[in-house]
């Protein structure tokens, strides 16, 4: 069984841009998100994205001080799972969330997952996919993506 995994707003607007937000769904059967980030993504989640409630708002609020409030969200309800994994790719909220001890993961991450996992054929068209929107790969993290995948 998968640990939960939560997703942030970057991952599912760049898999919908992309048209691979199913990838999520053929990795995890079930994703975790929260009101926030189901309001920044801005469009209706599909059946298998579940929104779920921070109980702690003091702590989301506290989080919001330091980093957007969609990964506040996201923050702090990893921070109420147990066992779960948070699909972040902003670097500050990265470092936030591996400060409070939580497991994260990018969506290069679940590319190369999908990859591995036999789910995606090659990597390579999903990041150009992915460099022709807005999401910057650096070429460092391309490379070490493709060697992950064993494309290289």
């Amino acid at each position: 069984m998968h640990k939960t995994i939560i997703s942030d707003t970057s991952c599912l607007i760049i898999l919908s841009k992309i048209g691979e937000l199913d990838l999520l769904e053929k990795l995890y059967k079930r994703v975790i998100t929260t009101q926030e980030i189901a309001d920044e993504f801005g469009e209706p989640l599909p059946e298998w994205l579940i929104i779920e409630t921070v109980f702690d708002k003091l702590r989301q609020q506290i989080l919001e001080l330091q980093i957007d409030k969609g990964e506040s969200s996201a923050i702090a309800l990893a921070l109420e799972i147990k066992d779960s994994t948070i699909i972040l790719d902003d670097f500050k909220a990265r470092k936030v969330a591996l400060r409070l001890g939580l497991t994260i993961m990018g969506t290069i991450g679940i590319i190369i997952k999908a990859k591995l996992n036999g789910i995606l054929p090659s990597i390579k068209p999903i990041l150009n996919s992915i460099k022709s929107t807005n999401f910057r790969i650096s070429p460092e993290l391309e490379l070490q993506a493709l060697k992950q995948a064993n494309e290289l």
